[in-house]
């Protein structure tokens, strides 16, 4: 189930908690993310290529390209067996921003997505069937987990792909990570 917490950047105990996909969809529209939910053109197999998940979502994928001039969309899958799982969730967990938007769409698995906007923080748990979209210098940063499994798309305006602004902040550091965050759900 997706989930919205919005925090007090100075306070994160106290936070208002949102799991209603309208609900959810408002709070971020508010700061102008956009929060969508895609379903395939086609059923997909166990292990789909990466053509075949471009081509299954290919309606949704143009939309977004011909309304934010994206030129470029890929797909990376994670699993807990990946080699390079350990660094690139300590690199995910530093707050940046980035130039462009940060677009991410969950063929499968989950994420957790901070967005630190004014004087809240905003986690979203993604999962499969969510798309978020961030706006360009939003700072944020994003946890995969201590054992990744996802497979998103990715939009990108810059050919060169994923390129992080870091801002030296230690703020990720005072929020729950992803397997904390799985557990607050709204009673």
């Amino acid at each position: 189930m997706s989930l919205l917490t919005i925090y007090s950047n100075h306070s994160p105990s106290n936070a208002a908690i949102f799991s209603a996909f309208d609900d959810i969809e408002a709070q971020l529209n508010a700061i102008s993310v956009q929060f969508e939910r895609w379903v395939a053109q086609k059923i997909l197999p166990q292990n789909a290529s990466n053509d075949d998940v471009l081509e299954a979502y290919s309606d949704s994928i143009a939309r977004l390209k011909q309304q934010y001039g994206f030129q470029t969309a890929d797909v990376i899958k994670l699993d807990a067996s990946h080699p390079d799982k350990v660094a690139m969730r300590e690199k995910f967990l530093r707050e940046h921003t980035h130039s462009e938007f940060e677009v991410r769409f969950f063929v499968e698995g989950c994420g957790l997505f901070y967005l630190h906007v004014e004087d809240k923080v905003y986690s979203i748990l993604c999962e499969k069937g969510d798309l978020i979209s961030v706006p360009a210098n939003v700072a944020h940063w994003f946890d995969m987990g201590e054992y990744p499994h996802l497979a998103c798309i990715r939009l990108f305006t810059n050919p060169k792909g994923w390129i992080a602004n870091f801002t030296g902040s230690d703020i990720a550091s005072h929020f729950p990570i992803l397997e904390t965050n799985q557990g607050e759900l709204p009673a």
